[in-house]
């Protein structure tokens, strides 16, 4: 058995978020597991342990919360995220049920005409800010309308609520208690969206009402499955559409490449999940005895699995730190987690992201951008402002 190294490395510091790839590489070459001292929790950096436990659900286990607080992870179990089988199963598939690939051909056309107007607009304009004009506007358009979202409610109330929701993942610091407010107001929304007739009748969001009131679902548990419709797919998707921009615009050679071949959209989209994965990780909740990579864990630990980390492992990726839209195995990425657990709403980010390059390879010639600004966020990797000019 392998002993583990505890380290001072902090990945939750301003220093390592704003630049965080120097700090994984760090953190991958202590070994399969290091413990991160600054927060009484293991830390799996590389590929293989990362993926290991990932599907190793009934030992790595997420209905103990995926966060580093024991008093938030309390608060957010219930959810499909934050459960296990089987009653995971039965959660999960009542949200899936409306991201399956299969199921989202009948709003193709919607979102393709959205991100075709969005960059025809934005191309006419010339010059814009990327996260505002273009990574934001395109799931606020898309996301709300899909819930059943009411349309007296200010739609970018739901960046704030979402950008609480995943700092709350990490640790107690400062950006977690600056999200509460948040947090308790989108509670609040989503009791009352809980309630029958406060959501548009057929959409997404009123049929989990009205499996509640069937008696499919416990009520008290619907609040947070309407969540997992709302932040998911807020966040994470700002953040790979502004990173979108910058890497093609980064990266001309990538991007005429991509121009050149339309072909290998699907594969350019996984490449910017895998280069800047939009999460940087969970934890899970060790629940029985076991090992990882060789390292024993004894059950009641927790263990920091980090997406961002292993999805530039140079022990399984070649050359991880390059952008190559046409990469082999892209799709293997972990930027949408993996396993059961596995982002259910990655079909339709998918079709966000790949609608918005088919429209970009159709109507831009030449992509520039600014020095962006990084968030500093606890969960999610992303752009705060960066200015972009389209070029025809």
């Amino acid at each position: 058995m392998l002993t583990i190294p505890a380290t001072g490395i902090d990945p939750y510091s301003d220093a390592s978020i704003a630049d965080p790839y120097p700090v994984y590489r760090e953190l991958r070459d202590l070994g399969p597991l290091s413990y991160l001292d600054a927060h009484e929790v293991f830390c799996a950096a590389r590929y293989s342990e990362v993926t290991d436990a990932l599907h190793q659900h009934d030992v790595f286990v997420s209905g103990e919360g995926v966060g580093l607080t024991d008093t938030l992870n309390k608060a957010q179990k219930g959810s499909s995220f934050t459960s296990d089988p089987p009653y995971h199963a039965h959660v999960r598939g009542l949200v899936a049920r409306h991201l399956k690939p299969r199921t989202l051909v009948a709003i193709h056309e919607f979102v393709e005409s959205w991100a075709d107007r969005i960059v025809r607009e934005l191309a006419e304009k010339g010059s814009f800010e990327a996260v505002r004009d273009f990574a934001q506007a395109f799931p606020i358009a898309v996301v709300p309308d899909l819930l059943g979202w009411p349309e007296d409610e200010g739609k970018e109330r739901l960046l704030h609520w979402a950008s609480a929701g995943f700092n709350a993942f990490g640790p107690f610091n400062d950006r977690t208690r600056a999200g509460l407010p948040h947090l308790q107001e989108m509670a609040g929304f989503l009791h009352r969206m809980s309630q029958p007739g406060n959501l548009r009748p057929g959409s997404w969001g009123a049929e989990l009402v009205a499996d509640a009131r069937a008696g499919r679902i416990d009520e008290h548990l619907l609040p947070g499955l309407l969540g997992d419709f709302l932040a998911p797919s807020m966040d994470t998707s700002v953040s790979a559409l502004s990173s979108m921009l910058w890497l093609l615009g980064t990266h001309p050679g990538q991007w005429r490449a991509l121009k050149e071949r339309p072909e290998l959209i699907p594969s350019a989209f996984n490449e910017i999940i895998r280069v800047e994965s939009p999460l940087r990780g969970f934890t899970r909740y060790v629940a029985a005895d076991t090992e990882l990579g060789g390292v024993p864990l004894a059950r009641g630990s927790r263990v920091l699995l980090l997406f961002g980390s292993a999805n530039r492992d140079e022990r399984f990726w070649d050359s991880p730190e390059d952008f190559d839209v046409a990469r082999p195995g892209a799709a293997q990425h972990v930027g949408f987690g993996h396993g059961i657990h596995a982002c259910v709403g990655q079909a339709l980010s998918r079709l966000e992201g790949q609608s918005l390059l088919a429209a970009l390879v159709r109507r831009v010639g030449r992509i520039e951008v600014g020095e962006p600004r990084w968030r500093l966020h606890n969960t999610i990797r992303g752009i705060e402002r960066m200015d972009v000019t389209f070029r025809a």
